[in-house]
């Protein structure tokens, strides 16, 4: 009796009902089923076909522009080579954010409960991802690409601040955003066997964690009054800033030996651009929209990133 006193305690400090237990236990379930060790499952010693591309062309930055177009096969080869692992890049800082959210987030919970199992469980995947992304980076040739000191700073921040639902949306945001480009990447028989292995186990393994932040974020925000969702709705719009204009390093242009400062002039001004990245965005917004979290100041955001 006294341990289920204490374990009552420990997972209702935030509204935690039996009902999310079972959610997560469902993705416990599924961990064990399906899950990949990248060690393994990725061909590293293949070697690498010179004539494929890093991403799916239409996902570069640069299509469907002039500059594009006025661009040799062997850049764009290496243009989308360094695109895909600066985005990879990106994905391990924030990989390594999101590990350090979680733990603090599950610091001093009930052990028995699946709730913290599977964030523990969801740590652990992280971890081999950003091994994975590494290596992949490694065996392309590519250096790694860093965020800007101003954004490392701001994310230090964010990690060492933000909680709940706030928490949550920031892991939404990325996983959402690269979820779907990553679904074209594992398809495209243009794309390096490489890249196409690593984004299905990604796409695979990263499925069970979004449930499990939109799950978290319905549960946070129960009972929410309206000035709370103001505040997560605009910190979380702030934290898609940060993240997806970290995605691609304008030193990607330059690798690609082209001028970098014509490269961003132009993706700026690229209407395909701007269509990908709402078609990336859409089931992100759906959401938001759903879980209350779509205010004025979010979407006005939202529109300077071209996710609505």
């Amino acid at each position: 009796m006294a341990h289920n006193t204490a374990a009552a305690t420990a997972t209702s400090r935030h509204g935690h009902t039996g009902a999310d237990e079972d959610v997560s236990q469902r993705l416990l379930d599924s961990a064990a089923q399906l899950s990949y060790d990248p060690a393994v499952e990725v061909d590293w010693a293949a070697p690498l076909d010179p004539a494929h591309y890093g991403l799916n062309p239409e996902w570069s930055t640069l299509y469907g522009t002039r500059l594009w177009d006025r661009m040799s096969e062997f850049q764009r080869v290496t243009l989308t080579r360094h695109e895909v692992c600066s985005i990879m890049s990106t994905g391990i800082w924030f990989e390594m954010i999101l590990q350090q959210l979680v733990l603090r987030d599950q610091y001093l919970k009930d052990h028995a409960a699946a709730e913290f199992r599977f964030a523990l469980t969801e740590i652990a995947d992280e971890c081999r991802h950003s091994i994975m992304f590494a290596r992949a980076c490694e065996k392309m040739g590519v250096p790694a690409y860093r965020p800007t000191r101003p954004v490392a700073e701001a994310a230090r921040a964010f990690k060492s601040l933000a909680g709940g639902e706030l928490a949550y949306g920031g892991i939404l945001v990325a996983e959402e955003v690269l979820d779907v480009m990553q679904r074209d990447w594992m398809r495209g028989e243009q794309v390096l066997p490489i890249v196409r292995a690593t984004s299905r186990i990604h796409v695979v393994e990263e499925s069970r964690h979004m449930k499990f932040a939109r799950q978290e974020i319905r549960e946070r925000l129960r009972g929410a009054g309206p000035l709370r969702r103001r505040h997560s709705a605009f910190g979380t719009a702030v934290a898609a800033w940060v993240i997806l204009s970290s995605m691609v390093n304008p030193q990607v242009y330059a690798a690609a030996g082209l001028d970098v400062e014509e490269a961003l002039a132009e993706v700026r001004g690229s209407a395909h651009r701007k269509a990908m990245m709402r078609t990336s965005s859409a089931h992100l917004i759906h959401f938001l929209g759903e879980a209350g979290l779509l205010t004025r100041s979010s979407m006005r955001i939202y529109q300077r990133l071209h996710m609505i």
